[in-house]
């Protein structure tokens, strides 16, 4: 795992200065203490910082192919690099190292770009071919590895794994995009199709580029999808036999490593299997680690240590305390870009507690989205039902009607917050989920923005985005349109965001098995009814694992990582929930009412209404913004 940016003239191969690179790599230091490079040529420079995880000692970056004629600055993991070596050989390639990343030079060379289908992992890489004067950057089948890009006022295209890479070029200027601000406060983080900086660009994931010299900037080429229109047709049995065998392979695959490696295990289903699964295929106890919250309520470490009692694993566990909530400021650094996934913190302290003993651990990320293991997914999958029953133009007037008059109940469990349901029932099933996924309707937005502000977003709305993914996904029915809107939305945004910056803030190699692109594609093509049964989500997974895993962990009501901001905006940090109306970021930039941020802020600390999850929002926009030291 590592940290990668450079430069490149795409106008004029003008000659790169490799200060200017190191300086880039300088500020990606966390991602890779071990080592550091620069390489530059007519017209491209690339930079590497190297947490050493496989070949120690061999295979530093960049990276020259054998024959000199390419040179590659990678930050991942190729996880079938050692299958794929053995391939080239026999086709007469020649290998100086041991690691992965000279794998990819060879298989470039042997393939092109069709090499990239061959690699089965999590990656971003820029490699330049010599001959061909081309520089390709790529980034892997789910975007778990970032890269962020951005084209200067001298006509260069710069790189790097994180925001803060480019920030340290001295040509890079910091001006808020409003509609990444718009999607922020509609999700609660930038997605990829946005960055919160105008003017620069995240590679989607499953893309590449590829630059040339004398010709102008192309768009990123898709070279992966999920597809969801395939069936399996096989029996249950038959498909719970091939899913412990891809899990299997996922899991094992994962754990090639020549430093310390454990896993993270919060004692549910997704990071339990994994668990299970390492302890079958180790000789030596797994090491695993928790973190627990001193709130009863929110605290999940008793089945966590269940699962390590079972597996025999050497466990470590750590509570959080409700005063954690002095690290946001350190939360805001790590991420650049404003990201309000309260879980991010415990997430940061579970990785902490991991980099104490591993430099490796192994998540349960994933199966979620590529299972249907979301509430949400099972309630959209419900609510698609009762859709069919009824005629568009129908639908509107019964459930919109009811739902308006309906009393708001946001506090409540989904199943009793009728006026969300009937709302959501009244549109299209596409807009009813991304209603549901969203964090603030467009008229909470409306409510709280400037009228010139939202003058100008020119009728941009951040949930219609989400909404054309649904619609053109390769998919059969709303269940697959809202797992294929989680796999390549919401997951690269939040989820895998959250665990890149946490992990990588402190130089902790995270790998996710269950993210597996052949396990998710045999997931896409599993039936509705292996997917989610009444209201059970993930029922396939579920099965397979009963030979596995105790029933009150299989099947007991899904948690996950929650903090107690509700209670923090009340209590320790009212005073910033204050003083968001006045904040100097905020209050001169007239993106947003301070009347309005106010009477939000008072309406919370009173007890009133629970506006916590906007309020962080707002807090960690503020703290983020305070940090890049934009302008507005």
């Amino acid at each position: 795992m590592c940290g990668i940016a450079g430069l490149f003239h795409a106008e004029t191969p003008k000659p790169v200065d490799p200060t200017r690179v190191e300086g880039m790599c300088n500020a990606l230091v966390h991602r890779g203490p071990d080592g550091a490079g620069v390489w530059t040529d007519h017209g491209v420079g690339l930079g590497h910082r190297r947490l050493s995880i496989i070949d120690l000692e061999g295979s530093p970056q960049p990276m020259h192919s054998a024959d000199g004629r390419a040179v590659i600055v990678f930050n991942g993991e190729i996880y079938n690099f050692r299958e794929l070596r053995r391939e080239l050989e026999l086709g007469g390639a020649q290998f100086r190292t041991s690691g992965d990343t000279e794998v990819i030079l060879a298989a470039y060379q042997r393939w092109g770009l069709d090499c990239l289908e061959k690699l089965h992992g999590m990656f971003a890489f820029a490699l330049f071919d010599l001959d061909k004067r081309c520089l390709l950057l790529a980034r892997d089948r789910f975007g778990v590895k970032p890269l962020f890009l951005t084209k200067l006022s001298d006509g260069s295209v710069a790189f790097a794994s994180e925001l803060k890479g480019l920030l340290a070029h001295p040509l890079m200027r910091r001006r808020v995009d409003p509609q990444a601000l718009e999607a922020y406060m509609t999700w609660g983080y930038v997605p990829d199709s946005h960055s919160i900086l105008s003017g620069v660009e995240k590679l989607p994931a499953g893309h590449f580029l590829l630059l040339e010299h004398g010709k102008p900037m192309p768009a990123p080429r898709r070279w992966w999808d999920i597809d969801f229109t395939q069936r399996a047709t096989e029996s249950e049995a038959d498909l719970s036999a091939e899913l412990v065998h891809l899990l299997r392979e996922a899991v094992q695959s994962r754990m090639v490593s020549d430093v310390p490696l454990g896993a993270f295990l919060s004692g549910g289903v997704d990071s339990s299997s994994v668990v299970a699964l390492m302890s079958e295929a180790s000789a030596e106890p797994v090491r695993t680690c928790s973190i627990g919250f001193d709130v009863a309520a929110l605290d999940e470490t008793s089945y966590a240590q269940q699962i390590a009692e079972k597996f025999g694993t050497q466990h470590e566990a750590r509570t959080v305390g409700q005063d954690d909530f002095t690290a946001i400021d350190d939360i805001a650094a790590m991420f650049d870009e404003p990201f309000a996934d309260a879980s991010a913190l415990p997430t940061w302290r579970v990785c902490q507690l991991a980099r104490e003993k591993v430099t490796v651990a192994l998540s349960g990320d994933g199966a979620d989205e590529a299972f249907a293991g979301y509430r949400r997914q099972v309630f959209h999958h419900n609510e698609e039902r009762v859709r069919s029953l009824l005629p568009a133009g129908l639908r509107e007037p019964m459930f919109g009607g009811l739902g308006r008059m309906w009393p708001k109940a946001d506090w409540a469990p989904r199943p009793f917050r009728a006026k969300s349901t009937l709302l959501a029932l009244a549109e299209s099933g596409e807009a009813g989920y991304a209603r549901g996924l969203s964090v603030t309707t467009p008229d909470a937005r409306g409510h709280l923005y400037t009228p010139s502000f939202a003058k100008g977003l020119n009728g941009f709305r951040a949930e219609d985005e989400l909404i054309e993914i649904m619609a053109n996904a390769p998919a059969r029915s709303g269940l697959d349109r809202a797992q294929y809107a989680d796999l390549t939305f919401w997951m690269p945004g939040d989820i895998l965001t959250k665990v890149d910056r946490t992990s990588m803030a402190v130089s902790l190699e995270a790998r996710e098995p269950l993210l597996d692109h052949r396990l998710v594609e045999f997931a896409a093509r599993l039936p509705e009814r292996m997917r989610v049964k009444r209201s059970t989500g993930k029922f396939l997974l579920k099965k397979c694992m009963e030979r596995y895993l105790p029933q009150d962990i299989l099947y007991r009501s899904k948690q996950g990582f929650v903090t107690p901001i509700a209670d923090w905006l009340r209590g320790p940090l009212r005073k910033e929930a204050r003083a968001i109306a006045s904040s100097s970021v905020l209050a001169q930039s007239d993106w947003f009412d301070p009347k309005a941020l106010s009477a939000l802020a008072e309406a919370h600390i009173s007890g009133r209404s629970d506006n916590s999850r906007v309020l962080w929002q707002l807090l960690m926009l503020e703290k983020s913004l305070s940090h890049l030291g934009v302008s507005d």
